[in-house]
C-alpha cells in the first residue's frame, strides 16, 4: 500500500473524498442490509439501527483483514467454498425475513413503540460475514482497491471527459481511500437509521410497513441467492 506520506495534501483529500463517495455508494442502495438496518430503526429506535449498520461494517472491516491476509485469494480459487457461502446467506436472509413478518405481524396488532431487546448488530454482522453482495465485493472490487495505483473518475465520463481529466484522481492502495470509504459507510449506519426514526415519529403506521418491508426484501433476496447457490 502507499505510505500516506507520499501523497501531496491535494491529491489526499482527492483521495480521501473519492473513498467516503465510494462509500456512501456502497452503502445506501437497497439491499438485506438496508433492510435489517431499517427494521431494527423502526421498531427499536436509532441506537439499534446504528448498531445493526455498525454490525455490517464490522464485517467489512473483517473481511478487509482477510483480503490484506491474502484469504480473498484462497476463495477465489475455491468455487464450492463460494456457492456454500451464498447458499448460507441465502438461508440466513429466509430466516431473518421470517423474525421481520412476526414482528410486523406484533406492530399491526398493537400500538408499536420503540425499545425492547435489539439484536440487531448480531444480526447484521452474521448475515454481513455471508451476504454474497458483500462477498462479492471484497473478491473483486476490494482487492482493486488494494492494489496500488490511480483511478481518474472522470476521464470516462461521456462528452466532457476529456476535458475533465486529471481533475479527481483517486490513489488505490492508500490508507487515505480505505479511510474515506469506511468513514462513507459510517456516514450512511449513522443517517439512514436517523431518517427512518424522524419518518416514523410523522407517520405512525410507518412501522408495521417497513417491518413488512423488510421481510419482503430478504425473503427475496435469500430465495434468490439460494437459487445462484444451487
Amino acid at each position: 500500500m502507499h505510505p500516506l506520506q507520499t501523497l501531496p495534501v491535494p491529491a489526499l483529500l482527492t483521495t480521501v473524498l473519492g473513498g467516503v463517495v465510494f462509500g456512501l455508494a456502497l452503502a445506501a442502495p437497497p439491499g438485506p442490509m438496508n433492510a435489517v438496518i431499517a427494521e431494527e430503526s423502526v421498531v427499536r429506535g436509532w441506537r439499534a439501527g446504528f448498531a445493526a449498520g455498525l454490525g455490517a461494517m464490522v464485517a467489512d472491516l473483517c473481511f478487509l483483514g482477510l483480503a490484506l491476509a491474502g484469504a480473498v485469494t484462497v476463495v477465489q480459487s475455491a468455487p464450492l467454498v463460494q456457492r456454500a457461502m451464498v447458499g448460507v446467506g441465502g438461508l440466513l436472509m429466509l430466516y431473518f425475513a421470517y423474525g421481520a413478518v412476526q414482528e410486523a405481524n406484533a406492530l399491526s396488532s398493537v400500538e408499536a413503540t420503540a425499545g425492547g431487546e435489539s439484536h440487531g448488530f448480531r444480526k447484521a454482522f452474521v448475515l454481513a460475514l455471508t451476504n454474497p453482495y458483500q462477498v462479492l465485493f471484497w473478491l473483486t472490487v476490494g482487492v482493486g482497491l488494494l492494489n496500488p495505483g490511480q483511478v481518474d473518475v472522470l476521464a470516462p465520463l461521456p462528452a466532457v471527459g476529456p476535458a475533465l481529466a486529471g481533475r479527481f484522481v483517486v490513489q488505490t492502495g492508500h490508507p487515505g481511500l480505505l479511510a474515506g470509504l469506511f468513514g462513507g459507510i459510517l456516514i450512511w449506519v449513522t443517517g439512514f437509521p436517523a431518517t427512518i426514526v424522524a419518518a416514523r415519529r410523522r407517520v405512525e403506521r410507518l412501522a408495521p410497513a417497513v417491518a413488512w418491508l423488510s421481510a419482503v426484501l430478504l425473503s427475496g433476496f435469500g430465495l434468490f441467492f439460494l437459487w445462484q447457490s444451487v
